[in-house]
């Protein structure tokens, strides 16, 4: 029987809404930067192949969400003093809804980033929004808040020199908050961080989202000091021998733990021994990635990429690791995708390909452009994803024994921040055969 046409294409929405691949945390569905997305263009700009683009009320570095026909976004209201959770239609781009999270005197602490850099999570019932000032809350899919917490009563303010950034995943029904701090309260540009009389121990916790109590918090211990105790990573989970596995970078160290209790059964040796080269103080910023039973590690400021099994136990020393001014990343981090990692170096401006087991570098290549990039890259449809601070897209091709740059698409607004909080930092984000793009006043939806 032949369809009529209103009726066919209801039915291929349907189909194709069906299809379309959420991206429930700041990493993607698999937590590695990577989507089965295809159908992505290479070619776009701020009036070519826009879907639809919102306007968003202060910049950030918080990353699309996106569920079924939602997208959400945390962001700052300078002139309201006030730290908000937005949802937008994923079909129009109509903002849904906004909704006060925290509001106060304070939005931003430092001229590197804001209050609102944490990126947003989703389980498909609620949204859950966590701001640097320890304020967290979960909404349902129509902006009402469900529960609020300001963990500063319990836990203490998060002590990190920079603002703290990293974001909430929510992992086999549970909510985790990673808090990677120093182990004695400070202050830094007049702001104090930590709280006077809480114990200032790092450590990883576990929520229950449907009420925002706590089920358990794990200390997590390191032999760092200062500023090497901070890290701006985020939790990542992956199953291995059927085992559910949280795995944290953090305070010269990677580790992995039991998800389901947060006991910790293996570590790297540190990174940062004393008198090899790297003994520095150097806060933490790239989140470890999974891939072909490795996990990748990037230690800070110009230091070596490590890789460790999945199978490890106790402490152990990596497999391998990058060669000394080699492949490396400082702020983002790394993809994997069909058997190979996706490593940017955002200073230098190169995208490397390496191999999961060895660390073999299949190949290196320059993107170019004048600034830097401290989003992470999305790999998806063969193709690599990078936005810079000027909010300047390139796309390397993936999936291929050589480096090939396909083009680069200009997105900014035209101005030209060049590492303050007026940079773009935000990850694309891919869902429905489109990107979700943040830039500096807008969000953008970009499809063939």
């Amino acid at each position: 029987m032949k369809l009529p046409v209103a009726l066919l294409l209801v039915s291929l929405s349907i189909q194709s809404t069906a299809l379309a691949e959420n991206w429930p945390n700041w990493r993607g569905p698999n937590q590695d930067g990577s989507s089965s997305e295809t159908g992505l263009p290479v070619k776009f700009s701020t009036t070519e192949g826009v879907k639809w683009s919102a306007a968003v009320p202060g910049i950030s570095a918080s990353v699309p969400v996106i569920w079924g026909d939602s997208v959400f976004i945390t962001a700052p209201i300078e002139d309201e003093k006030k730290l908000v959770g937005l949802c937008y239609d994923k079909q129009t781009g109509k903002e849904k809804w906004r909704t006060t999270i925290s509001e106060g005197s304070e939005i931003q602490w430092d001229d590197k980033s804001n209050l609102a850099s944490p990126s947003a999570a989703t389980d498909g019932d609620r949204v859950y929004f966590l701001f640097a000032n320890a304020v967290a809350a979960a909404c349902d899919f129509d902006g009402k808040i469900v529960w609020k917490r300001d963990f500063k009563e319990t836990h203490g303010a998060f002590g990190t020199q920079w603002t703290y950034g990293s974001s909430p995943t929510i992992d086999s029904g549970k909510l985790y908050i990673q808090v990677l701090q120093r182990d004695e309260p400070f202050e830094f540009h007049g702001f104090s961080k930590g709280t006077p009389g809480k114990d200032m121990s790092s450590y990883v916790l576990a929520i229950d989202p449907a009420n925002g109590k706590d089920l358990w918090k794990v200390i997590r211990p390191s032999t760092a000091k200062i500023e090497s105790l901070e890290a701006f990573s985020s939790p990542v989970f992956t199953t291995y021998k059927d085992q559910r596995l949280m795995l944290i970078s953090g305070g010269d160290t990677l580790t992995l733990h039991d998800a389901a209790t947060g006991k910790e059964f293996s570590r790297m040796a540190t990174w940062n021994p004393p008198g090899d080269g790297y003994n520095s103080f150097f806060r933490l910023v790239p989140s470890p990635v999974v891939g072909d039973g490795m996990v990748l590690a990037c230690a800070p400021k110009n230091s070596p990429v490590f890789a460790m099994p999945l199978d490890s136990k106790g402490e152990t020393q990596p497999v391998w690791q990058t060669e000394p001014k080699g492949v490396t990343s400082d702020v983002p981090t790394p993809a994997f995708y069909k058997g190979h990692f996706y490593v940017l170096d955002g200073g230098k401006k190169i995208l490397s390909c390496l191999e999961p087991k060895t660390g073999k570098v299949i190949w290196s290549g320059e993107l170019g452009g004048k600034t830097k990039f401290e989003s992470s890259p999305t790999v998806v449809d063969d193709k690599v994803y990078c936005i810079n601070f000027w909010g300047e897209v390139y796309v390397a091709k993936a999936n291929t024994d050589k480096f090939e740059l396909l083009g680069m698409n200009e997105m900014g607004n035209g101005t030209k921040p060049n590492g303050n909080a007026a940079s773009v930092r935000a990850s694309v984000a891919v869902s429905g055969g489109n990107l979700f793009i943040r830039t500096q006043e807008k969000l953008f939806c970009i499809g063939q």
